[in-house]
């Protein structure tokens, strides 16, 4: 388990003793705290979270995938409308401490999630009273109390989000443009759903029928969050069948063990530095992960031959990302990763395969995979070819860019790694197992798969 960094560690204690600072002024006499509004509130947030902390009930509404916080929102938002500010903030704490925590460490994690949502309901709640909620869900012109509402949600949203952004920069080491990317839009639409749900509840409470009634703004709430977790646990299946996929592939072709997973890291270290939104991040992982998947469809003695591969067997192996485009094009949600998997071996000059395209004609996830398949091959070991440094690797990369790779992503790369640095590691062999000494590749040397793999830049005059 990676440490978390002391930076991220700071970044938690302060955001939990500035939850503590605003919450402390409603314990404090003389208090204006509505203690049975806010203690109901309370319990029912802490309430809400049990379920995912017990195996069963957990199994029962949402299969492996936990239920999340976000579910529950609405009471926040709630209590936000009807309670002080420090009242507020101290409704979150319970139930953010009793969340079910999936991954370590766990108890900083807790801390960071009532801490997070303890100050985000802090700042609706003075959002809510500075336009007067209280008043509007007094009074018999019940739209005014939607302005607020919404301003409420807003702000609940925008709190959040820049937490989250400084956690991940902190914790992830990511720089400050690259944390809060994606993460206001993705949150904006749900939370304002949720501030329309907290307004329903908060209108019920203060109605003749009381929290009682308040209580059944809840019951959609759970349905929505059983529904998404069984897309996520859908997801998740798909995932489990491309990691066998992905094993399949190194079994078959045990040169090149690994570099699956190694192009989609690379990948995603270009297609965030191109500025792709989070969603498209893991479509190009995807992409790259499974980019020579069609390799189950090509016959193991033309993988695995010892020696240079005849024009029959070129072709044979060409075959291989139409395979691959066959096999994965079932699987909805990888989207414009199976264009990456049918193109990854297309050429900016028109000259790659299977059709032939050239410059913008091919997909951007494509030319993305393009590039980290080749960086890949270029600085892995393998037992018919040392790896080149990285620099040598970038070099070259950058000589075959224009003709052979997009010079967009080949930058990209570039300074991704300068970044982040990268990691190689020997693909070839198990550990302990002597490598041979290297020999040329040339066009199908054993274990290549000619323009598939290291052969693919020697078509661009690659010295051997």
């Amino acid at each position: 388990m990676k440490p978390l960094p002391r930076t991220a560690r700071a970044y938690i204690v302060c955001a939990a003793l500035g939850a503590g600072a605003c919450a402390l002024p409603a314990l404090l006499p003389p208090s204006p705290t509505p203690w049975a509004t806010a203690g109901l509130l309370a319990a029912l947030y802490a309430l809400c979270e049990l379920p995912a902390r017990c195996r069963l009930l957990g199994r029962a509404l949402g299969g492996s995938v936990p239920l999340g916080t976000g579910s529950f929102f609405p009471v926040l938002l709630a209590a936000a409308l009807l309670l002080p500010p420090a009242a507020a903030a101290l409704t979150a704490l319970p139930g953010g401490l009793l969340a079910r925590v999936g991954e370590p460490p766990v108890h900083w994690r807790r801390a960071w999630r009532a801490a997070a949502t303890a100050l985000a309901a802090w700042t609706a709640a003075h959002t809510a009273g500075a336009l007067h909620a209280p008043a509007a869900l007094d009074g018999p012109d019940f739209p005014r109390a939607l302005l607020p509402a919404l301003a409420a949600a807003l702000v609940f949203c925008l709190t959040l989000t820049a937490l989250d952004g400084g956690i991940r920069a902190t914790a992830e080491g990511l720089p400050l443009r690259t944390a809060w990317r994606g993460l206001l839009g993705r949150a904006l639409a749900p939370h304002l759903v949720h501030g329309l749900a907290g307004l329903m509840m908060g209108v019920l409470w203060r109605s003749p029928y009381g929290p009682a009634a308040a209580l059944l703004v809840l019951l959609p709430m759970y349905v929505s969050c059983w529904v998404f977790a069984q897309y996520h646990r859908e997801r998740a299946a798909h995932q489990a069948t491309i990691r066998a996929l992905v094993q399949a592939v190194d079994i078959k072709d045990s040169y090149t063990r690994g570099h699956s997973e190694r192009v989609g890291r690379a990948s995603v270290l270009i297609a965030r530095e191109l500025g792709m939104a989070d969603d498209r991040l893991d479509v190009v992982r995807f992409a790259g992960i499974l980019h020579d998947v069609g390799k189950l469809g090509v016959p193991t003695r033309v993988l695995r031959k010892d020696g240079p591969l005849t024009p029959e067997e070129r072709r044979i192996i060409e075959l291989h990302p139409e395979y691959g485009h066959e096999m994965v094009r079932g699987i909805g949600f990888l989207g414009e990763a199976r264009d990456a998997v049918l193109h990854h071996h297309e050429r900016i000059d028109g000259s790659g395969y299977p059709y032939g395209l050239r410059g913008e004609q091919i997909p951007e996830c494509a030319r993305v995979v393009a590039v980290a398949d080749a960086f890949d091959a270029m600085t892995s070991t393998r037992s018919y070819s040392r790896a080149r440094p990285v620099a040598t690797a970038l070099a070259e990369l950058e000589r075959c860019a224009g003709s052979q790779f997009d010079p967009r992503m080949v930058g990209a790369l570039a300074r991704a790694l300068d970044r982040y640095g990268w990691q190689t590691a020997v693909t070839a062999d198990e550990p302990g197992t002597q490598v041979p000494a290297p020999r040329a590749p040339g066009p199908g040397a054993a274990g290549t798969t000619g323009p598939a793999e290291t052969a693919e830049p020697a078509k661009t005059g690659e010295p051997a």
